[in-house]
C-alpha cells in the first residue's frame, strides 16, 4: 500500500495548500471511510470540470487544482489522491476508455480514483462532477461512477496506478488551454483476443 501513500510531483499532498485543506476536510470525522466521503464531495462538487465550465488554465499537479479550483477529469483524479493520501488513506489512479459522445468513436480515455476501504477493500469512485446526465456517488460498498461501460470498445481498466499515465501527464502539462486538451483527448486502443 506504500506507493499508494507516496506524495510525488503530480500528486503532491505534502504542499501546504494541499494539507492545509485535508485537515479541514478531515476535521470533525473520525473514520477513514467519512474522511474519503468529504474529500471525494469535496473535489466532485467544489473544483469544476475543465470542460464543462470552459475554464483555463490546464491544471495536473493536485496543488494547481486546488489552486485554480478547475480540473479536467485526470487532475481532478490527481487531487483526489493527494487529499486523501495526506489523511493516510491508499488512493490510486483508475482509467475507462469511453465514447467522446452518443456510443459511438472517437474514444477517450477517462480518469477516476480507487479508494482502499476498510472492510471494503478498493472502492472506485468518479470526482469529475456531476450535471444533468451524470450522478456519480460515494456510498461504498456500491460503484456509482459517472459513466457505465456500454458501448462497444468501451472498456474499465482494471489496473490501479500509483502514478497518473505518462500520456496523460504529458497532455495536461503541454497544453495551455482547456480547447487543447479537448482536442488531443488521450486513447489506448484495444487489441481483442483472438477467439
Amino acid at each position: 500500500m506504500h506507493r499508494y501513500l507516496e506524495s510525488s510531483a503530480v500528486i503532491d499532498w505534502q504542499s501546504e495548500l494541499v494539507l492545509n485543506q485535508a485537515a479541514r476536510l478531515a476535521s470533525g470525522h473520525s473514520h477513514a471511510v467519512d474522511i474519503a466521503k468529504a474529500c471525494y464531495e469535496f473535489v466532485r462538487d467544489e473544483i469544476k470540470h475543465s470542460w464543462d465550465y470552459r475554464l483555463s488554465p490546464v491544471t495536473c499537479r493536485a496543488s494547481d487544482v486546488l489552486k485554480y479550483g478547475t480540473g479536467y477529469c485526470y487532475a481532478k483524479s490527481h487531487l483526489l489522491a493527494a487529499l486523501l493520501r495526506a489523511n493516510g488513506i491508499p488512493c490510486g489512479l483508475c482509467y475507462q476508455r469511453l465514447t467522446i459522445s452518443g456510443g459511438v468513436p472517437p474514444f477517450s480515455l477517462h480518469g477516476l480514483n480507487a479508494i482502499w476501504l476498510e472492510p471494503f477493500g478498493w472502492y472506485r469512485v468518479d470526482a469529475r462532477g456531476n450535471s444533468a446526465e451524470v450522478d456519480a456517488a460515494f456510498c461504498p460498498p456500491v460503484e456509482r461512477l459517472a459513466f457505465p461501460v456500454v458501448a462497444e470498445g468501451e472498456a474499465d481498466f482494471p489496473e490501479i496506478w500509483a502514478e497518473p499515465l505518462p500520456m496523460i501527464q504529458r497532455l495536461l502539462e503541454n497544453s495551455a488551454t482547456y480547447m487543447e486538451v479537448a482536442n488531443h483527448l488521450p486513447d489506448i486502443y484495444l487489441v481483442q483476443k483472438p477467439v
